[in-house]
């Protein structure tokens, strides 16, 4: 691990959630899947949605070339995790260490630097028709920080675990990020070497559970290669587009799921995050009248500084933290963590489980929304 407290710009990239941290394993997770919505639900977003995604998939890789920047060494961590997370202040305000986490050569971070990779490659295919130079550009980088990942195996947990942990531990290994990356390296540059990478690890490496998220890869890579809903359900809708293409079904055990199966069901699980569901009430903040007014989030819950130009300090903002009173800033299309297993949900600001809002499961929902609002009324 490097920890490097001189001054290096990480400027921009996307916070995880309702905290000041930037940690990249699950930032570029988010690009990766707001790059994929691009690339497989471009012509879905219309002239107006388009240029915005493409800015969103931008915000995450410029940031990503920065901390990919310097030989041998990939930045994975801004900001010290416990130090930040006991304090409830705006971002404005934010005051507590900015120290950068780095993993290297000698302590390194497969997992982090193949995800980056997927990102990039991905983004180059989102860029590619309009800005190619910027395309290449990142196609390039996304090769580099692969193979110093695959040269360089081992997991993040072993070398900055003591920052990272429990907030963001990879539980599932590095082995999927890295075949992950190989895939869309290929599906970028159409190489074969990237494909017989593939070939010769996927079944060595492991990949066989149906999981899908920031840390675990496996059904993903199932899909590109033939925890959240917002994240399954893109996959089943890109699956049954794919298997639509191919005139194809998949059987799964004594069930036969057709095209049309798979994107009703990825349907029922958007109808249930907007309001189909017991509580009767949208997890995406801002939607419908019933949604969560009280998110976990410190940029929402605290005031402005239209409202309070006066910083708010670390523990002065504990009043609004506790507070039973909606937040004061609306986060519009959020979507929160929601219910508990028996689709219970206590809109309560303490319950970060529940109540808070994370990039990585945002993302996957803009492909799975353009899909909809294009193809149904």
């Amino acid at each position: 691990m490097v920890q490097i407290k001189s001054q290096v710009d990480l400027v921009g990239g996307y916070y995880d959630a309702g905290d000041n941290v930037k940690y990249t394993f699950p930032m570029a997770f988010t690009t990766t899947m707001l790059a994929w919505s691009v690339v497989e639900y471009g012509g879905d977003m219309g002239g107006d949605e388009l240029p915005h995604a493409r800015d969103a998939v931008r915000w995450g890789t410029d940031f990503l070339m920065k901390a990919t920047n310097k030989e041998n060494m990939v930045f994975a961590l801004v900001g010290e995790p416990v130090a930040d997370h006991n304090c409830w202040e705006r971002p404005e305000d934010m005051d507590t260490p900015r120290t950068a986490f780095a993993v290297t050569d000698k302590s390194p971070g497969s997992e982090v630097s193949g995800e980056i990779a997927a990102a990039l490659a991905a983004s180059s295919l989102a860029f590619k028709d309009s800005d190619p130079k910027y395309s290449q550009w990142i196609l390039q980088r996304a090769a580099q920080v692969f193979e110093f990942g695959d040269k360089f195996r081992g997991s993040y947990n072993n070398s900055i675990g003591q920052w990272v942990c429990p907030f963001y531990c990879d539980f599932g290994g590095y082995q999927d990020e890295l075949v992950w990356a190989a895939i869309w390296l290929h599906k970028a540059t159409n190489e074969e070497r990237y494909w017989d990478y593939v070939r010769q690890n996927i079944n060595t490496f492991g990949m066989a559970t149906n999981l899908f998220g920031w840390e675990s890869k496996d059904a993903g890579i199932n899909v590109l290669a033939s925890q959240r809903a917002t994240s399954l359900s893109f996959l089943f809708l890109t699956y049954g587009k794919y298997l639509e293409a191919s005139k194809r079904t998949v059987r799964c055990g004594n069930v036969v799921a057709t095209p049309a199966r798979l994107v009703e069901f990825a349907k029922s699980q958007v109808d249930y995050i907007l309001g189909n569901n017991p509580m009767k009430m949208s997890y995406m903040v801002g939607f419908t009248e019933a949604f969560p007014e009280r998110i976990h989030h410190r940029g929402s819950s605290l005031p402005s500084v239209d409202l309070r130009p006066k910083p708010i300090g670390c523990k002065d903002g504990s009043p609004y933290f506790q507070s039973k009173n909606p937040n004061l800033n609306l986060l519009v299309g959020a979507v929160v963590g929601g219910p508990d297993g028996n689709d219970k949900f206590a809109d309560d600001r303490t319950d970060s489980a529940h109540s808070e809002p994370t990039t990585y499961v945002n993302a996957p929902l803009v492909g799975i929304l353009a899909y909809l609002k294009a193809n149904y009324s």
